[in-house]
């Protein structure tokens, strides 16, 4: 099922609303008494309890200070900064096409960060991909997504951001599954590079990268992708938008699941066998 950014993002201010009214609620006042502290009329506080408006970062500091309630603040903010800005339509970025869809604006964040984790079940992620496993993914997405056709500016972009595994003093902790040795993307001569690419990368001393055996006792299965960013920031994507997750508890819960994932992969020589065995099977 396909949810709409706006629907995600109601879904996201009514949840807010409702933990503001539990921290009045636990405070032991009512709306008016809340809307006096606060300076505002309390019809404007049920409007924020419901979902119905948006409050802004003044209300919830000035909301949870009249709730005895200031260490709510740091997730209580980035929850609205999610709802106003984290959740970002594909098809509206994709009109300036698909270089704008890989995002301009990651770059800075890619190079804010110093731990990147990874995981990813059906697709090498893009800092590993050669030009021509690239190209032939995006060429899928540019004709899903109606975009402007500029693949070589596309491609040229993704691989411009790969000198970022190169810079010292980044680390990257990347959980594959194996089923994303198998997705094919182009021809088999494409795959074949593609997985010469992966064991090259994983020489690298800033690299830890763990393939997860198709057959294997697991304790957690992930949904999708997602990739985590220091502890600031989880992305991830559907197929028809990018979502960013900045909400500490959040990012935490994604933490704790990388590392549930991480425990049935494989690593070293064990790992190289799987890409190997990968690579043999494309004849």
């Amino acid at each position: 099922m396909i949810i709409s950014p706006s629907s995600v993002a109601k879904q996201q201010q009514e949840a807010l609303g409702l933990c503001l009214r539990e921290l009045r609620k636990d405070a032991g006042l009512t709306a008016r008494a809340l809307a006096a502290a606060t300076g505002q009329h309390y019809t404007r506080v049920s409007k924020i309890e419901h979902g119905v408006q948006s409050p802004t970062d003044s209300d919830i500091r000035k909301w949870c200070r009249a709730c005895g309630a200031d260490q709510q603040v740091p997730d209580l903010l980035a929850t609205l900064q999610a709802i106003e800005s984290a959740y970002l339509e594909f098809r509206r970025q994709s009109r300036a096409g698909m270089k704008r869809v890989l995002g301009a604006h990651t770059l800075g964040l890619y190079e804010r960060t110093n731990l990147f984790r990874i995981y990813e079940h059906n697709v090498i992620p893009g800092l590993f991909q050669t030009a021509a496993y690239s190209a032939a993914m995006l060429s899928f997405w540019i004709k899903f997504l109606g975009t402007p056709n500029d693949i070589e500016e596309a491609v040229a972009t993704r691989m411009d951001r790969q000198r970022v595994i190169y810079t010292r003093g980044k680390r990257f902790v990347v959980v594959l599954e194996e089923q994303a040795l198998r997705t094919w993307f182009g021809t088999a001569e494409t795959q074949a590079g593609q997985l010469d690419r992966l064991l090259a990368v994983m020489s690298l001393s800033n690299i830890s990268f763990g393939i997860v055996p198709m057959m294997t006792e697991r304790v957690a299965v992930g949904s999708t992708g997602f990739w985590i960013f220091d502890d600031a920031l989880v992305a991830l994507e559907t197929p028809t938008a990018s979502i960013e997750v900045n909400r500490p508890q959040e990012i935490e819960l994604y933490a704790r699941m990388f590392e549930a994932l991480k425990v049935p992969a494989v690593y070293g020589r064990a790992a190289r066998a799987l890409i190997a065995k990968a690579m043999d099977e494309l004849g």
